[in-house]
């Protein structure tokens, strides 16, 4: 009989914890996103730019890799186009607008979509594996710019400094060219794959079947005439590539109505904000616009840098369904202010939905299997609203009567 009454008495301390349990763990759901596909386009493996501002490499690239897939679906297993050549080529080119203006135009890890389309019609574009990158010699198999960066910065700003009357070192281009070789290894001028011969160019041309001239730049403010050209305010566009202006509306319904209809596109965006991947700490690796704001410090690799994840920046603890109604005052007033800034470049790929029945655009990243889709997000639609900083896509991927209006 004792042992009955103590059996009873421990279930009875028992049955408060697990009732306890259990309302933590519907709470803990309460708010936790469910994602079913709507539809989604093919893309090439997730990648990881590590301790690099390269996600405009990676990000073009992975877009470009789906155009090429597109018009050659067979490619989808193990088409893997190569960054190192990419950056290599950009960085030299960047450095040069560095020192013809002064040192006024930037020098910096970022670039924009421009930078790979200027390469593949200039130079040309690779498959990975014919440079060195990802295992090098010193068996690092993730870009780290730490030491590749500084002394380039520090011998650009010795070269053209902003009071000297002349270039100081008139071969500093091959030196410059020399540090990038000595990280990426010297960009080919010929090389074979699958068994035929390409140069980088014939390679785009022959293989990848992609004309350059396919594609155009969309971006929405209102400080420029709406349906005419200008080239965005930003330090990584130091190239001056100009993009078409839209209202934020007819931006919008490009980018749903061309994934609706079979297009992929590289994004530009701001992923500083705090409901970028930190709402109730539960509901990682998705883009959303809450009502709620903290502060925090960012700290860490490229990830880290924009999300916080490992800088103990503090959670935003909101609705899951709780989203501002985003106007074109409030785009414009971010881009003003410097709240929207050019963080970061992606692709978006196909739309899905919530158990709520809200619609998201999917997203592909560059940092690697992270998170619990593995590298993959879901960006809603007021965030792409707000805080896209544009677009670069197919221009058959526009509908035809805003292809009318830009006159392409």
């Amino acid at each position: 009989m004792k042992k009955i009454i103590a059996l009873a008495a421990a279930a009875l301390l028992i049955l408060p914890a697990v009732a306890k349990d259990k309302d933590k763990k519907k709470e803990d759901s309460k708010d936790s996103l469910i994602f079913t596909t709507i539809i989604e386009h093919p893309v090439t493996s997730i990648k990881n730019q590590n301790s690099s501002g390269t996600c405009w490499a990676y990000s073009s690239l992975a877009f470009l890799e789906s155009e090429a897939i597109k018009k050659h679906p067979e490619m989808k297993d193990d088409l893997d186009l190569c960054e190192s050549f990419l950056i290599s080529k950009t960085y030299v080119d960047r450095a040069d607008k560095h020192v013809r203006t002064h040192g006024d135009a930037s020098f910096s890890q970022g670039g924009s979509f421009e930078d790979a389309l200027y390469c593949m019609e200039h130079y040309g574009l690779i498959p990975e594996g014919i440079m060195p990158y990802p295992i090098t010699e010193y068996g690092d198999s993730l870009f780290n710019f730490k030491t590749l960066f500084p002394p380039m910065e520090a011998y650009l700003k010795s070269i053209a400094p902003s009071d000297a009357k002349k270039i100081l070192h008139k071969g500093w281009k091959p030196a410059v060219q020399a540090m990038l070789d000595g990280y990426f290894g010297k960009c080919p001028t010929e090389f074979e794959y699958k068994g035929k011969k390409y140069t980088p160019q014939s390679f785009v041309k022959e293989y990848l079947t992609l004309d350059p001239n396919d594609y155009v730049s969309l971006t929405s403010y209102t400080h420029h005439p709406f349906y005419s050209t200008f080239a965005l305010e930003i330090q990584d566009n130091w190239r001056w590539a100009t993009s078409y202006n839209l209202p934020m509306e007819e931006l919008m319904r490009v980018m749903y109505e061309s994934v609706k209809n079979g297009w992929t596109f590289a994004w530009g965006a701001d992923v500083s904000e705090e409901g970028f991947s930190r709402l109730n700490g539960k509901n990682k690796s998705v883009a959303m616009v809450p009502a709620t704001l903290s502060k925090g410090k960012e700290v860490g690799s490229d990830q880290a840098h924009w999300t916080g994840e490992k800088g103990g920046k503090e959670e935003v603890v909101v609705s899951a369904n709780a989203e501002k109604t985003i106007t074109q005052e409030m785009r414009q007033e971010a881009y003003d202010n410097w709240e929207t800034t050019d963080d970061h470049g992606m692709q978006i790929y196909g739309i899905a939905k919530d158990q709520y029945g809200k619609e998201y655009f999917m997203m592909k990243n560059s940092w690697g299997e992270s998170g619990p889709f593995k590298g993959f997000w879901y960006v809603s639609q007021p965030y792409a609203a707000y805080k896209t900083m544009n677009i670069v896509i197919n221009k058959n991927a526009v509908p035809a009567d805003i292809r009318k209006k830009l006159g392409f």
